[in-house]
Order: C-alpha cells, then structure tokens, then sequence
C-alpha cells in the first residue's frame, strides 16, 4: 500500500494537481516561505499548487525523512520531503513537511526555502501567478 507521502511525491513530480487533491483534509493549512499568514483549506491550497507547478523549473525530490513533530494539535506523524528547483533562473533548495491528521490525510504543509535571493524570486513569481488566477487580490 502506497503512503500519503508517496502519492504526494509521485502527482508533484508528474505535476498532477488532481491527484493531490485527495492527500488533503478539507481544513488544511498551509505555511508558505512567502507570506506570513497560512493560507487555509483544500480549495486554496490546490489553487496554490496550481501556480506553484507552473513556477517551478526541473523540480525534483532528493531526499525523504519521516517521524513525528507536535503540531498546534498536538504530536503527528510528519515527512519531510527535501526538493530542488529553479524559479527565474534562481536555484532553491528546501523542503515539504507534510503533517498528518489520524486517517492520514495532510493536515499541515510547510514549505521552506533558501537561499534567500531564490525565496524573493519564489514569492514574486507565486504572487503573481496567485494574481494571474484570481486567488488573491493585485496590488
């Protein structure tokens, strides 16, 4: 039987937003290395990984780590996936912590990046394609 993180891993890397959208609890929440404020539930955070999967160039998971991390909920069972990619031209470096609720579903999603020239050309690319498709407001 396949993992949440393994099914998470294989529809990013065939950039499949459909197939992700099953990995998720409706409530999900996600922490992202641009905005301060977490962006909440399934809808969202699928249109985020909608211009997320366009901004990124040669995206490819090198690493996996698994355990438990406490949560605002308490401890959960976490991987941590780790990536490279590039975003206008930048290389980035970072991870995915997935955190899990009690059927295994992602109940939390962080994303951290480095270095920091490549965050900047991250969150001016996502803000603009998050612009582009109506999510958030331009400004």
């Amino acid at each position: 039987m396949t993992t949440t993180a393994e099914r998470f891993r294989e529809a990013v890397e065939k950039r499949e937003l459909g197939a992700l959208e099953g990995l998720f609890t409706e409530d999900v929440r996600f922490c992202s290395p641009v905005k301060f404020r977490p962006f909440e539930g399934r809808a969202m955070l699928l249109g985020v990984f909608g211009v997320l999967l366009r901004t990124f160039g040669d995206f490819r998971y090198v690493g996996e780590l698994a355990g438990t991390a406490d949560t605002a909920a308490g401890p959960a069972d976490s991987t941590v996936l780790i990536f490279r990619a590039t975003v206008n031209g930048k290389e980035i470096h970072g991870i995915d912590l997935l955190q899990y609720d009690e059927a295994g579903l992602i109940k939390e999603f962080t994303v951290m990046v480095r270095p920091q020239s490549a965050v900047q050309a991250l969150g001016e690319a996502v803000q603009a394609g998050l612009v582009a498709d109506g999510l958030v407001a331009g400004g």
